[in-house]
This record gives structure tokens, C-alpha cells and sequence, in this order.
């Protein structure tokens, strides 16, 4: 049995970097769900834990909170290669295709600009951190720099995927907000 989608997903062509984009964007999103699945373990290990055996949890909650966070950073390149961010094509739909692809192109150039900054600031973050040897003043003590290391992953991974969609649009693979002239 086939499953019909009306998403929208960013178009690769016959061009060999953009279907490497796509590929890692996919599993960048499989390595978030598992993340999200593997929280949702915990959690309910954590539970039983505390309420069943009436035991303490050490590490459990801290674990959950690293892993979502993680998750939802790695996970924004594939969310933005199906285009499930929130927008609104209001305007892209009222425009004619020669103005929407101006507005794509402003808009995914001050994206790509904010997501490279978020990414340097990011890396720097995680290194500082890596090159202190932080670790978390609970009773875990996890180095930080290990979830730390999902700030220039994320960032850098959503980058990659929005120079994708510029050069996808660019090259007419995929059309400005991935909106069909109508």
C-alpha cells in the first residue's frame, strides 16, 4: 500500500551535491528520531525507576534533556528539506515567478548568513568548552562538549542544506519557496 503525501520536498535533479545533501539531511532526521525515541526509553526507564522500585535517578533527566536538544538542532536540516518549518506564502503567492525567486533569494541569503553565524558562534562554544574540559556540575558530570558538539553539527548540517536550496533554486531544480507557477 502506497502513502500519498502533498509535502513538499526540496528537489535534487540529476545534480550529484544536492542528492549528498539530501542524503544527509535524511539521515541527519533518522539520527534525530532515534534520539527522540531513545529519550522517550529513558523516560519511562526513569519512571519505573523512581516510582516502581522507589529509587533515585542520576543521570536520566539530564540524558533526556541533552538528547531532545540535540535532536531538535540535528534534526533542522531535514525538517527544512521537507519545508516543514513554519511559513507563510502569502506573499510568494502573490507575487509572479521572476519576483518570487528575488524574495527566495533575499530570504535564503539572510538565512544562510544568520545560520553561519549561529554556526561559528556554535563551533566556538563547543571548542571552548572541549578545550576547558567542562563537565556538568550534577552528579553524572558528563563533559559538556559531548552535547555541547550538536550546536555546530545542527547548525552547520541546516547550513549545507540551505546553500542546497539556493543552488537548487538557482539552477531551476527547484522552483522559489517550492511554489509551482500558477
Amino acid at each position: 500500500m502506497a502513502i500519498e503525501s502533498n509535502a513538499v520536498v526540496a528537489q535534487t535533479g540529476g545534480n550529484p551535491f544536492l542528492r549528498a545533501v539530501a542524503a544527509i539531511s535524511t539521515v541527519a532526521g533518522w539520527v534525530s528520531a532515534t534520539m527522540i525515541v531513545s529519550a522517550v526509553g529513558i523516560t519511562c526507564q526513569m519512571i519505573y525507576v523512581r516510582f516502581v522500585l522507589n529509587g533515585s535517578t542520576v543521570w536520566q533527566t539530564e540524558a533526556v534533556i541533552y538528547l531532545v536538544i540535540a535532536a531538535t538542532l540535528i534534526g533542522l536540516p531535514y525538517v527544512q528539506r521537507l519545508r516543514g518549518h513554519v511559513n507563510v506564502d502569502l506573499i510568494p503567492l502573490a507575487l509572479p515567478m521572476k519576483a518570487r525567486k528575488v524574495l527566495a533569494t533575499i530570504t535564503l541569503s539572510l538565512s544562510i548568513v544568520i545560520v553561519a553565524i549561529m554556526l561559528y558562534y556554535g563551533y566556538d562554544y563547543w571548542h571552548f568548552a572541549w578545550e576547558r574540559g567542562w563537565r556538568s556540575d550534577t552528579v553524572w558530570g558528563p563533559p559538556l562538549w559531548i552535547p555541547y558538539l550538536s550546536l555546530p553539527i545542527g547548525f552547520g548540517l541546516l547550513l549545507l542544506q540551505l546553500i542546497a536550496d539556493f543552488i537548487a533554486m538557482w539552477t531551476d531544480v527547484d522552483p522559489p519557496f517550492g511554489l509551482q507557477d500558477t
